[in-house]
């Protein structure tokens, strides 16, 4: 009895861990974020950014309601500058970045 309750209770284990190891949202976003903004933008709620006329992420809840960026980052983000790329997201990517932009405000 003591052994079938202790493979039931690994093979529990097994099947919970890769649950438990996957990435959340917020840091897949932040994954994102250093890949893609960290050149430009702080991506932290502590640092400055590189490039100085580049907002940090931590004020952006400041300039925009995180919850309205989603449509600009489908439709393709751009500004009138040359330095910003144009940047055009998938739905989850769009949902990771925007989980971790509000785990800044």
């Amino acid at each position: 009895m003591l052994q079938s309750a202790l493979r039931h209770g690994l093979i529990g284990l097994l099947l919970v861990t890769p649950a438990l190891a996957a990435p959340t949202a917020e840091q897949r976003g932040q994954a994102f974020a250093r890949a893609n903004c960290a050149r430009c933008h702080a991506v932290n709620r502590t640092s400055e950014s590189p490039l100085k006329v580049a907002p940090p992420l931590r004020i952006l809840h400041r300039r925009y309601p995180i919850e309205t960026l989603e449509e600009a980052l489908a439709e393709g983000i751009s500004t009138g500058h040359a330095n910003m790329p144009v940047f055009e997201l998938s739905p989850d990517q769009i949902h990771d970045l925007l989980s971790y932009l509000k785990t800044l405000e």
